[in-house]
């Protein structure tokens, strides 16, 4: 009885906390995106645990190429549903499988680090940076697990064996007449996992910096063009001015 409403009450906690605006979003590490290492130990971690259950249909194979990986490489380490590089990244289990054990198909991934950005809190990759730093143990979900970011989410936590398990520490405070329960920032480890804290956080920062890539893999050139196209309208700019001076210079 003592467990249950212990449950109760963090699930009450939980909701007034995500009704006053969830936890803020930790800043995604955003020097990983210029790390080829970094992006292919990314797309690992993403094929091992993620592309089980999710697709990322929109996105092929073969355009891991472009963070340095050989047709070799993809074909021995990362394709486990199709042995064609130009296939597209679809995900091993049966959608109406998936739908009977979670509730919902699991979503496609390909745009999740674009979809997933909010003005007010920061980016897709800080959002799934922080979400995947933020789950906890909870034998009252059917998942077994939560998460601080999304509360009562149907994903469970596939990188358990690498973080371990732990569980926030709250602290009581008064709002507008009544006691809730506040995240205050801090962990308390139940059971280490596989990796440290540190080596967790960045094999996490790895992962999302990967979505973001693949969410838009033309990334980089188009700031690159960006850049370019600006000096360009620049010098024009200075030269259509000095045009201008020039044509109404005899014009009183």
């Amino acid at each position: 009885m003592k467990k249950i409403l212990a449950s109760l009450m963090t699930a009450l906690s939980l909701s007034a906390f995500a009704a006053g605006g969830g936890v803020a979003w930790d800043r995604f590490p955003t020097e990983k995106m210029s790390d080829m290492a970094a992006l292919q130990n990314g797309a690992k971690l993403f094929a091992n645990y993620c592309l089980n259950c999710h697709s990322a249909a929109y996105h092929r194979f073969n355009r891991l190429q472009e963070i340095g990986l050989t047709t070799e490489q993809i074909k021995d380490n990362l394709m486990f549903t199709t042995d064609k590089v130009g296939e597209q990244m679809k995900s091993a289990i049966d959608p109406k499988e998936a739908k009977a054990w979670f509730g919902a198909t699991p979503p496609d991934l390909t745009l999740v680090a674009r979809s997933r950005a909010d003005g007010a809190k920061g980016t897709g990759a800080d959002y799934l940076y922080t979400l995947w730093r933020s789950y906890y143990r909870d034998d009252t979900k059917a998942t077994g697990w939560d998460n601080l970011v999304f509360p009562s989410i149907g994903m469970p936590h596939v990188l358990w064996e690498l973080q371990g398990e732990r569980k926030p520490v709250f602290e009581e405070r008064e709002e507008h007449g009544h006691k809730v329960h506040v995240f205050t920032g801090r962990w308390d480890v139940v059971k280490p996992g596989q990796m440290s804290a540190q080596q967790y956080d960045s094999a996490v920062g790895d992962l999302v910096a990967y979505l973001n890539w693949m969410a838009e893999p033309q990334q980089k050139q188009r700031f690159s063009l960006g850049v370019g196209v600006l000096v360009f309208l620049g010098i024009f700019a200075l030269f259509a001015w000095r045009l201008n001076a020039a044509y109404w210079k005899d014009v009183k």
